[in-house]
């Protein structure tokens, strides 16, 4: 049986590469950092931000409220302290049906 490698999974992100997941500036990243107690990521020896994965999903989650949906950072906090779970539900819906869009564009160019 041949060795399968496995695939090494990131554990931590810099705030470069969260902010460019985004499509926003890192200064925007620190911002909501300090404004959103979602949002706690660690520092290593140097004080650079290592952002996990569930840290990322926060960011997603505050990205959504205040740059799709247009809230304020106070109608985002309220939002999340009275309403977290119900928004990360519309969320993922909100993503799966992007994906379920995307595939039946694809197919239809690859039709056509």
């Amino acid at each position: 049986m041949p060795y399968k490698e496995k695939a090494i999974e990131k554990k931590y992100f810099a705030i470069g590469e969260v902010a460019s997941m985004f499509n926003v500036a890192t200064s925007l990243i620190r911002f909501w950092e300090s404004e959103f107690d979602l949002i706690k990521p660690k520092k290593n020896r140097k004080g650079n931000r290592q952002f996990t994965k569930e840290d990322i999903e926060n960011v997603k989650l505050i990205y959504h409220l205040v740059k799709e949906r247009g809230f304020t950072l106070q109608g985002a906090k309220d939002m999340l302290k009275n309403n977290s779970s119900e928004i990360k539900d519309k969320m993922e819906i909100i993503d799966s049906l992007s994906r379920v869009r995307e595939f039946l564009t694809d197919l239809r160019k690859n039709i056509s």
